[in-house]
């Protein structure tokens, strides 16, 4: 959205501009040398790209984003201990790119309290409908009533504001009827003098109940016409099946995946498991030790488990085991719940941050698994959401994930409706993928990581 590109954007100049202040503040006095060659035109850029990182790792720049002002203040605040760590292990590794202790201290302590003043500014400013694009919607029935029910969230709305629904053919009216719209003269007519930026379409029966030429008139003069089921996936990040329709699965944009895009993940794939193999191996190791130590002798440390792939060819993945070797002793698959008594000591921590999924970065460089992508499910449950839940053969349609959209979405999936609600936000990545959505998503993962949501 526009208004997050400016939010980073203005946000990187306070904290460039935080930088230098605090450079003037700790070296402009009397008989010292000017403050510029402490930071260096480079140096501050620097430093306020890798804390605009952190801000986005902990879901800082989400558009849906629920949280109240304590909350954002404690994720701003992680996020500059996230920025400044990353910077002093960054100074070792490069020691051209050092700043001075003092100049970075103080520079975070003043970036945390402008971004912070800012974004209560900002935020007003956005939430406020005057920054907001108008939106008119035709069709008043459950189609249109069940996306504002879905959609009803201020959190939700932070982009658009509906200025009403305007009833067409036989569709009974299920919407509020405050949000009832009845224009007097012709469509386009109305919606210029109204300022209407978008028209979207969603009657429940369309045959012969359009006003086409009025549509037609409107795009002519610069409004947008959307399909009520793209819009729900542009606004909600994720795919509403029950909007949906075969056609328009078939004829939308995305779900291509061309021989670049495949390149391109793939050498994203490879990339990101080295770096992360390079970084994680002591932690890899210490894992192994502490299983050993709480099991035994003899206990197997790596769990090996058939998941459902690409295409639906079967793989074995790798996993740090968390849980007792009798766990599945009856040979039945079953979810992991909340409080799972088959989890050792050992398998509850490492399965909260993460530590367990560390071996699947084999998988990844064995080209079984991507870094970004739907998580792999076993064939027992993928047989019967194929038949119980519609399109979720689509998710196959790429490789499975260490982590994905589903998984920054929503939390931990251990029932049927939470794997139809989940399959929403894996069609979206798979319908929408592209490098940068990928970046996106492996920076938020730190977030799922550090606060352990989804940990089962």
């Amino acid at each position: 959205m526009r208004w997050q590109l400016l939010l980073v954007l203005v946000e990187f100049l306070l904290l460039v501009s935080c930088i230098y202040t605090a450079a003037m503040m700790r070296f402009g006095g009397p008989g010292h040398q000017a403050p510029y060659e402490e930071v260096l035109p480079w140096r501050g850029p620097l430093v306020a790209l890798v804390l605009i990182l952190a801000m986005a790792s902990l879901g800082l720049y989400q558009v849906h984003l629920r949280a109240g002002w304590l909350g954002r203040l404690s994720r701003q605040g992680v996020a500059f201990v996230l920025g400044g760590v990353t910077l002093t292990v960054l100074y070792y590794a490069v020691p051209p790119a050092y700043l001075g202790r003092g100049v970075l201290g103080i520079a975070l302590l003043l970036g945390y309290l402008c971004v912070a003043l800012w974004r209560v500014l900002f935020l007003g400013f956005v939430d406020a409908d005057l920054f907001k694009r108008r939106v008119l919607v035709l069709g008043a029935g459950d189609r249109v009533a069940e996306m504002i029910r879905m959609m009803r969230r201020k959190s939700d709305q932070r982009g658009f504001k509906i200025l009403g629904c305007v009833p067409i053919g036989a569709d009974p009216i299920s919407v509020p009827a405050p949000m009832v719209a009845h224009p007097d003269e012709a469509l386009y007519e109305w919606a210029i003098e109204q300022g209407v930026d978008e028209i979207v379409v969603g009657p429940d029966d369309r045959r012969g109940t359009l006003p086409v030429a009025a549509l037609l008139e409107c795009k002519r003069r610069g409004i947008a016409v959307t399909e009520l089921a793209e819009f729900f996936e542009r606004e909600a990040g994720k795919i509403k099946m029950d909007l949906t329709s075969p056609s328009w699965l078939v004829f939308s944009d995305g779900f291509n995946i061309s021989t670049t895009r495949r390149v391109t993940k793939r050498s994203f794939d490879v990339a990101v498991a080295l770096c992360v193999l390079l970084l994680t191996w002591p932690l890899m190791l210490l894992t192994m030790l502490a299983i050993r130590l709480e099991s035994g002798p003899g206990a197997p440390i790596i769990y090996r488990q058939e998941r459902v792939g690409e295409n639906g060819r079967l793989f074995q993945v790798l996993k740090f085991r968390s849980m007792r070797t009798d766990a599945e002793r009856d040979g039945v698959a079953r979810w992991a719940s909340k409080h799972d008594t088959r989890v050792t000591r050992v398998g509850r921590f490492i399965r909260k941050v993460r530590l367990d999924e560390l071996p699947q970065l084999w998988n990844v460089l064995r080209g079984d698994m991507s870094i970004i992508g739907p998580r792999p499910e076993r064939p027992q449950f993928v047989d019967d959401f194929n038949i119980r839940i519609g399109y979720y053969w689509l998710r196959h349609c790429v490789k499975p994930g260490l982590t994905g959209w589903a998984q920054l979405r929503y939390n931990y999936g251990s029932s049927l409706e939470d794997a139809e609600e989940k399959l929403k936000f894996d069609l979206f990545y798979v319908k929408n993928q592209n490098l940068v959505f990928d970046l996106t998503i492996l920076v938020q993962t730190v977030e799922v990581v550090l606060f352990g949501r989804g940990a089962r």
